[in-house]
């Protein structure tokens, strides 16, 4: 039954027509924090990455996005970019998940949405 899953399905992992072209063709350029590994093929020309769990793209970090889509040609595993002091770390997108951000007094948090402070007037028309 798996073996039929992941010949069929691509949400949860790479299919097997994706592992062996991979294996036959891919030229491995480098893994993130994440476990996601990096392949190209013809020296660049196709670059592509294989998930470690969940297919989401947000799972790229930045570094590793800016090499897929070509915007740099050295992969950030031979060339790391330069950080700033103010940049934040990588996190997925997590909207849809229980990780969500949710501020006070969304339909979505068990708090009471915060009382207004009455200075607002509702607008009728004359």
């Amino acid at each position: 039954m798996n073996f039929i899953l992941r010949l069929l399905t691509w949400w949860d992992s790479s299919t097997i027509g994706t592992q062996i072209f991979t294996a036959r063709h891919g030229e491995k350029v480098g893994e993130d924090a994440a476990g996601n590994v990096f392949y190209q093929k013809d020296g660049g020309k196709r670059r592509w990455v294989i998930y470690n769990g969940d297919m989401e793209a947000s799972r790229v970090s930045p570094e590793w996005h800016g090499w897929l889509h070509h915007t740099w040609d050295e992969p950030p595993s031979k060339v790391a970019l330069p950080r700033k002091s103010w940049e934040k770390p990588h996190v997925e997108n997590l909207t849809g998940t229980a990780m969500a951000y949710r501020p006070p007094g969304s339909i979505m948090t068990p708090q009471e949405r915060p009382r207004t402070r009455g200075d607002y007037e509702a607008w009728t028309p004359e």
